[in-house]
């Protein structure tokens, strides 16, 4: 049977209602690295933006809770250093325990306010998504309906509607990167035991979509490792994930070590990471490397 039209026209409306540029007052596309030009993705991954939302929520409210405890922890010393001060409870001076509360108040406020800022984007990406997926419904019941002159112009328009929900997610991907924080990778060296011997040399290459690190190092006749560059900054990316690639080299050839790629979910944490990566298939050779958020 024919999909009700009147149900079309309302859907139609409230598309308008959401459309996110309407609603919301996002910077230019071109500010945002999955948006630039050459690199516009026009095939949002709902699921993967679910996955890299829970962990930067969970993330942040680690952060945040963090800080809570040592603003309690100040207020404590702060009022055990105002008994037993005999200063008066008047002087304008700020002691060194205010300063330091004032300090952490602000930045629990800008936690709060990131974290709800992610929160906002992340409703308005799930509003945008289940109507893109209704536009889908739509377009499939008016496609087994009899084809008349007003079902080939809803047709056109609920096309037109598609494409707007799917624009609108890929904004809002971009404006959700801006608030991933940072990377800070650090190079801790090669593990390999036998496989490593002195005077070797390899170079390491990772990559983070368009970010690029490209370091060499030697194993010198103590066993210790030294590298020509041991730290690198990477934005994080929604859709990329780290690839490394290990290679050896000996003169003027070099020897393709191994690939991997590393998903960077477990990342958003507060506490430093240590990345174990095994470069080879059987583990011979692993990557050993450290990341704070």
């Amino acid at each position: 049977c024919a999909f009700p039209l009147f149900l079309f026209y309302f859907y139609r409306k409230s598309l308008s209602r959401s459309s996110v540029r309407s609603r919301m007052s996002l910077k230019s596309p071109k500010a945002y690295s999955s948006l630039q030009k050459g690199a516009v993705i026009w095939d949002p991954k709902p699921l993967q933006v679910k996955k890299i939302f829970e962990a930067l929520k969970k993330g942040l409210n680690e952060y945040l809770e963090a800080h809570q405890a040592e603003l309690d922890y100040l207020s404590g010393r702060h009022k055990d250093t105002k008994r037993n001060s005999r200063l008066s409870p008047l002087s304008p001076s700020l002691s060194p325990f205010q300063k330091q509360i004032r300090s952490v108040e602000r930045y629990i406020r800008k936690l709060e306010f990131h974290i709800s800022k992610v929160e906002e984007l992340y409703e308005a990406y799930c509003i945008q998504c289940r109507l893109r997926d209704g536009a889908t419904n739509m377009k499939h019941a008016f496609s087994l309906s009899p084809s008349t002159k007003a079902s080939r112009e809803s047709l056109v328009e609920l096309y037109k509607n598609f494409q707007g929900c799917t624009e609108d997610m890929c904004f809002i991907e971009g404006a959700l990167e801006v608030h991933l924080g940072e990377f800070h990778l650090k190079m801790k060296g090669l593990v390999g035991f036998a496989r490593l011997c002195p005077g070797d040399q390899y170079e390491v290459f990772v990559r983070l979509g368009r970010q690029k690190w490209r370091l060499k190092g030697k194993i010198e006749t103590d066993d210790s490792q030294t590298w020509d560059e041991e730290e690198k900054i990477f934005i994080p990316n929604l859709h990329e994930q780290f690839e490394i690639k290990v290679t050896e080299l000996r003169g003027l050839a070099t020897i393709l070590v191994g690939v991997v790629t590393c998903d960077s979910i477990n990342f958003f944490t507060t506490k430093p990471q240590a990345i174990i990566v095994d470069i080879t298939e059987l583990g011979t050779i692993k990557l050993q490397l450290e990341v704070l958020w």
